[in-house]
């Protein structure tokens, strides 16, 4: 069963891409799950539009014991404050986020690795590309690996040269120019004192197999994530 075209009908008539995504995410993070070392776990996260999220922790405040009584009603008593307005209002872009993250616990939990399926919105407006691609670059220049999927084929904007532009001295995009759909995976590396990112990429088609790309972990440890299987799993699951 070869990739299909979510974007375009008669496909995108009958079912969203937007439940698909979320499934396959599920489906990636499954089969991670299942191979992943002790001490590692995947989990899939998605967000849409502006869901930027702050995560307050409760380990304190549980570890510290619970207030009661009158102490229990001062804390939930709600603060109600109206900023002043704005001294300015800039244009953003805020990225759809799709991802599977894989979660180190060894020494507290920290994320070593991220596989990122692009959406529409990533590659729509300047802003929302731009977005995308510092995210991925944030991500690498913490040692994060990381996988970029496209199979959008509603938008042509290129967001695997926009990562490399912002990565000095890349040397070029790995992909044919005439490349929209691909899957690429990166690897930050230490060699004899030089940092380095390793790159793995193929260019993606309607109508053919997705590829086998390398998912690294640790400096040890990298796993085959095979794309073809969890997506032909995820369409025999969706009945498409």
């Amino acid at each position: 069963m070869p990739l299909l075209d979510h974007f375009h009908p008669p496909l995108s008539e009958e079912r969203s891409w937007e439940g698909f995504h979320a499934a396959w995410a599920a489906t990636l993070a499954e089969d991670l799950n299942q191979r992943l070392p002790p001490g590692y776990f995947a989990e899939p996260q998605t967000h849409g539009g502006t869901g930027i999220e702050i995560d307050v922790p409760t380990r304190e405040s549980s570890a510290r014991g619970t207030a009661t009584g009158a102490a229990t009603a001062a804390l939930a008593e709600p603060v109600v404050w109206a900023p002043p307005a704005p001294a300015r209002t800039i244009p953003a872009g805020f990225s759809d986020d799709i991802e599977i993250k894989v979660i180190s616990t060894l020494s507290g939990a920290r994320l070593v690795a991220a596989i990122e399926l692009v959406s529409p919105r990533n590659k729509d407006r300047q802003e929302a590309r731009q977005a995308f691609a510092v995210k991925c670059v944030s991500y690498l220049h913490q040692g994060v690996s990381l996988i970029v999927v496209d199979v959008v084929t509603g938008r042509r904007a290129n967001l695997h040269e926009l990562i490399l532009g912002f990565l000095s001295g890349s040397g070029g995009s790995l992909l044919p120019a005439e490349a929209r759909l691909y899957a690429v995976a990166h690897r930050p590396v230490r060699r004899e004192g030089q940092e380095q990112i390793d790159l793995w990429g193929q260019q993606l088609e309607v109508g053919q197999r997705l590829p086998t790309l390398p998912l690294a972990i640790s400096g040890e440890i990298c796993l085959p994530v095979d794309f073809e299987e969890t997506y032909q799993d995820t369409r025999r699951k969706a009945r498409l």
